[in-house]
């Protein structure tokens, strides 16, 4: 008992010693770091450079000018503290110099007052782009919290379905565009909707929210996925013009082995089987985008496809398959999801979207979505697989799918 005692009296003060060694080291570190990230190193440079060249030169008032490329360059890497600091710095190691040099006084004065200037007007600059900074750091705050308020986060596995979700908005500085989606679990099944906005900025916006607003109530409320592109086909046709719409996919899954596809207007989806083949998702009944059914009198349809243990559904906006290369070439989707194809979503989507930003050259020109669905296979055991019976059903005549270009 005595050596535990003596155990711990001995190194009782030795920890506290340590941890205030470690905590200074740390608060050291962070200082350092501090230091680092708000000293101007790139003027005080330049400052040093034009000091060097003239020392080495002696050629006086050739070089003291240059001195105020030191405070002009730290406005745009610094604040006005720094700014300030570097125009002191300068006109000081000028004052120096020019004395050394013998440079006349009213030529000295001269050079020192147009030093003066550069730096105070740098000062504003600078304080005029930290104020556009933290504005735009506030926009970025605003947008992505309306973000994940209008698109969702989308879990991994939602129902049966292993999931991903891919979403690029075009405006980078807001990092929210016109294109939607959204997979819900309901009463009658996963319900899945992909869309695209005609037009960009907030009212895109505003009227993708619209769509996911009716989606979200009515995939709860209506037992028929036609009557839920019914509800936001009329809640569109009271609040949108004359000239906008919406195109979009709506699916549903409402029992195992099929998949209900509703297209409004909007890419075909396209279809992975179990053993990797690919083939598009025509529309059986070609309809009208959302919002102007009014104006065609076309009513959607509603195509029922066998979903199979192992099938995977891409659905995906115009933004993905428009995309342009340098030679003005289209992005190949479908080679690209033949090459990237995985038992994984996240994989193939991850592989899918840096392959199209390195196709456009790391920037889009419009809103892109992309949404991965896979069915995988139930995992039985032995005695659920010898009582588990193989299900027969009709299904509804299904066109035959035309393979991707």
């Amino acid at each position: 008992m005595s050596q535990a005692r003596n155990h711990g009296v001995d190194h009782g003060p030795i920890r506290p010693f340590r941890n205030r060694v470690a905590g200074a080291g740390a608060s050291a570190r962070r200082a350092v770091a501090q230091l680092a990230v708000g000293t101007p190193v790139l003027p005080v440079l330049v400052v040093a450079l034009v000091v060097s060249a003239d020392v080495a030169g002696g050629a006086g008032m050739i070089w003291l000018p240059l001195l105020a490329a030191g405070p002009a360059l730290a406005a745009t890497t610094n604040g006005p503290r720094g700014v300030l600091w570097v125009g002191f710095l300068a006109a000081t190691l000028g004052v120096m110099l020019g004395i050394r040099d013998g440079v006349p006084g009213r030529e000295l004065i001269a050079v020192l007052s147009a030093l003066v200037a550069v730096t105070l007007a740098s000062g504003l600059a600078s304080a005029l782009r930290g104020r556009r900074e933290r504005v735009l750091a506030a926009v970025r705050s605003v947008a992505e919290t309306a973000q994940h308020a209008l698109l969702r986060p989308v879990p991994s596995t939602v129902g049966p379905f292993q999931v991903a979700v891919r979403y690029s908005a075009a405006a980078a500085e807001a990092r929210i565009g016109g294109d939607l989606y959204a997979l819900i679990p309901t009463p009658h099944g996963v319900r899945l909707i992909v869309g695209d906005v005609r037009g960009k900025g907030l009212p895109a916006v505003g009227t993708a929210a619209l769509v996911l607003g009716v989606f979200r109530e009515a995939a709860h409320d209506e037992a028929d996925l036609l009557a839920v592109v019914d509800r936001i086909e009329r809640s569109l046709a009271r609040n949108l013009g004359h000239d906008d719409f919406v195109t979009a996919v709506v699916a549903g899954y409402p029992r195992a082995g099929h998949l209900e596809v509703v297209n409004c207007g909007h890419n075909p989806p396209l279809l992975v089987s179990a053993s990797g083949s690919i083939s598009t998702v025509e529309p059986a009944h070609p309809a009208p985008p959302l919002g102007l059914r009014a104006l065609t009198g076309h009513t959607p349809g509603l195509q029922v496809l066998p979903f199979a243990d192992g099938d995977q559904l891409l659905l995906y906006t115009d933004g993905v398959t428009e995309a342009r290369d340098g030679g003005r070439a289209f992005y190949p989707l479908a080679e690209g999801l033949r090459r990237h194809v995985s038992h994984e979503p996240s994989h193939t989507l991850g592989a899918l979207h840096d392959e199209l930003l390195a196709h456009v050259g790391g920037r889009l020109h419009d809103d892109a979505a992309l949404l991965l669905i896979r069915k995988p296979a139930a995992r039985l055991t032995g005695a659920e697989a010898d009582a588990a019976a193989p299900e027969t059903s009709v299904l509804a005549p299904v066109p035959e799918a035309k393979c991707c270009p």
